[in-house]
């Protein structure tokens, strides 16, 4: 169909004439109301929007006298955080004098990771700001 047809068509209507592919030889076009038409394509992005999976940052602290069994229940808990594919943030905090010593914090958070049985990539390494030492786990394809 001609253009100036299909605009007169579509104004005899009282709709409006939308190009659908423009890639095409020849052009699509439809003779829709185009209100109608942004309201639909936006009610669809945030039905979209709506269904896509969030990814949680879970915290799991940790203490510096914390015991090899207290480490290895928390290490399921980030398993199962992980396997749900959220990150999982790791603090260690380290109280009055224990902060004298932060290379036994930052070993205590290394030996900690290790307990962690799925496979995981640190997204951040382990920093220490203040009396806390923190590294945040993703999920991942190899154990690190």
């Amino acid at each position: 169909m001609k253009l100036g047809e299909a605009i007169r068509l579509a104004q005899e209507h009282g709709l409006d004439l939308v190009e659908i592919a423009s890639h095409a030889n020849p052009p699509v076009v439809k003779i829709i109301d185009f209100a109608k038409f942004k309201y639909q394509q936006k009610k669809a992005e945030t039905l979209q929007r709506k269904n896509a999976k969030k990814t949680e940052v879970k915290t799991i602290r940790l203490s510096m006298r914390i015991s090899e069994h207290d480490m290895s229940i928390k290490a399921k808990k980030v398993s199962e955080f992980l396997s749900e594919g959220d990150l999982v943030k790791l603090e260690l905090r380290m109280r009055g004098r224990e902060q004298a010593f932060g290379d036994l914090g930052r070993q205590n958070m290394e030996k900690f990771l290790k307990f962690i049985n799925t496979p995981h990539r640190i997204e951040v390494p382990i920093k220490r700001m203040g009396g806390t030492f923190s590294v945040v786990v993703a999920p991942g394809t190899a154990k690190l």
